[in-house]
């Protein structure tokens, strides 16, 4: 007859071998070189946390994906998230805090006209309802998750119809 501490121990080895296994599968960890982006235009940076980039990554799917599906912009394809569309705008959208101040109150690529009423934005939450609960933490992950994906995704992040 097996003891009960014995049915215990096996049953623990097992727990821990399929978390284990669980966690190879899940734990996509990304090193801290790629999870370094800009956070504001003096070129400071800041580094995400495993958790802002799960978070960025999520939010961003549901909020954001289905007009920048793999960084393209639906209604203007000239214009993406890649890094060289976000430097080229005026103001410049390649940190944290840009996009996120663009999040919130976007504006046409040279900055001159308010867009608030055509491209989803805290401003405009009352038409948009997928904006109206994001906090400024959630901008921020979905900010970092902008800036990290070309060094994922490389080219292909606001590659267009040629990758996606």
């Amino acid at each position: 007859m097996i003891s009960n501490t014995k049915i215990q121990l096996s049953l623990f080895a097992i727990i821990l071998v399929f978390e284990a296994l669980l966690n190879q599968v899940y734990a996509i960890e990304l090193d801290e070189a790629t999870r370094t982006v800009t956070l504001e235009e003096s070129g400071k940076t800041i580094t995400l946390t495993p958790e802002q980039v799960k978070r960025g990554k999520r939010l961003f799917n549901n909020s954001c994906a289905q007009c920048h599906n793999g960084g393209v912009t639906k209604t203007n394809p000239n214009i993406g998230l890649d890094t060289e569309s976000l430097s080229g705008a005026t103001p410049i959208r390649d940190n944290i805090r840009n996009l996120i101040e663009y999040i919130k109150d976007p504006t046409s690529y040279d900055g001159a006209t308010s867009i608030a009423e055509l491209h989803p934005s805290i401003k405009s939450a009352e038409i948009f309802p997928k904006m109206r609960n994001l906090t400024d933490e959630d901008l921020f992950a979905i900010a970092g998750h902008i800036l990290i994906q070309p060094k994922i995704a490389a080219e292909k992040w606001g590659g267009g119809k040629i990758y996606y």
